[in-house]
């Protein structure tokens, strides 16, 4: 694998079933072909971890945010104030967004909406990406993202249809593919829809691997890498060029391996 220019951009390394192994992780990840993974968090806790785990491994790139789930003003203004003040040492906010499989009650969801709101905003005051997250919510997260006028978004595992994706294309957003795509249907068409100039790739370690049974990790980001390529019909190399580069273009020179 080439040169380690692979970026896994969506990744929850701080999970504790990590702990026992987690630089042996690292080290497959490495030898995958991979030289940087985004650290993200889904509440405060996660997000400390994230810059603690940065510390001691120079691949990871922490993000912080605050999982759709969690409808709670007061720790959605903690994490609002936490990414202020630790915006030159983090590379994105995330993963926020909405989730309409989970929320279902209408009150919850303009709750939900209104911290959302609320991490689109500051990703324009502090210029930082958004590393979203809309499961069962594609269009409405979009509507959103639109109305704020967000301009540096990745929408993680991104659920909906081609067709629906088509305007974040234009608006110059990315959609990142995870290691699944080889079992999804959905995500294969949504592969073969968009052009490659807007893909990234992810794992979600430790979830959304090739297998529903068994723990995800971010060396499987090649699964991605390969299946993109199949779709494609193109060279596996010509898609690490571009998903790199991509991911250069949205996240700039914090990403970049060391």
């Amino acid at each position: 694998m080439p040169d380690n220019n692979i970026i896994d951009t969506h990744a929850h390394l701080c999970d504790p079933i990590f702990d026992q192994d987690r630089t042996t992780v690292l080290e497959r990840a490495r030898v995958a072909g991979v030289g940087a993974i985004i650290a993200v968090s889904e509440n405060l806790p996660d997000a400390q971890r994230n810059l603690e785990l940065a510390g001691q491994h120079p691949m990871i790139r922490p993000a912080a945010g605050l999982y759709p789930s969690i409808l709670d003003r007061n720790k959605a203004r903690e994490m609002y104030t936490f990414i202020g003040k630790e915006r030159a040492n983090i590379v994105a906010i995330g993963e926020v967004g909405l989730d309409f499989w989970v929320v279902k009650e209408e009150s919850d969801k303009a709750l939900q909406r209104e911290i959302f709101k609320g991490f689109i905003d500051l990703s324009l005051e502090l210029d930082l990406p958004l590393n979203v997250h809309s499961r069962s919510a594609g269009r409405h997260v979009l509507s959103l993202l639109f109305e704020g006028k967000a301009s540096r978004v990745q929408l993680h595992a991104f659920d909906g249809k081609a067709s629906a994706a088509q305007p974040a294309v234009e608006a110059g957003y990315f959609f990142s593919i995870p290691p699944s795509v080889g079992r999804s249907r959905q995500k294969q068409k949504l592969v073969k829809q968009l052009p490659l100039s807007c893909l990234l790739v992810e794992t979600d370690s430790p979830v959304l691997g090739p297998s529903p049974l068994e723990r995800n990790e971010p060396a499987n980001v090649i699964v991605s890498i390969r299946a993109i390529a199949e779709i494609k019909k193109i060279s596996e190399s010509d898609v690490i060029k571009a998903v790199a580069e991509n991911a250069g273009k949205l996240y700039g020179d914090r990403i970049l391996w060391v």
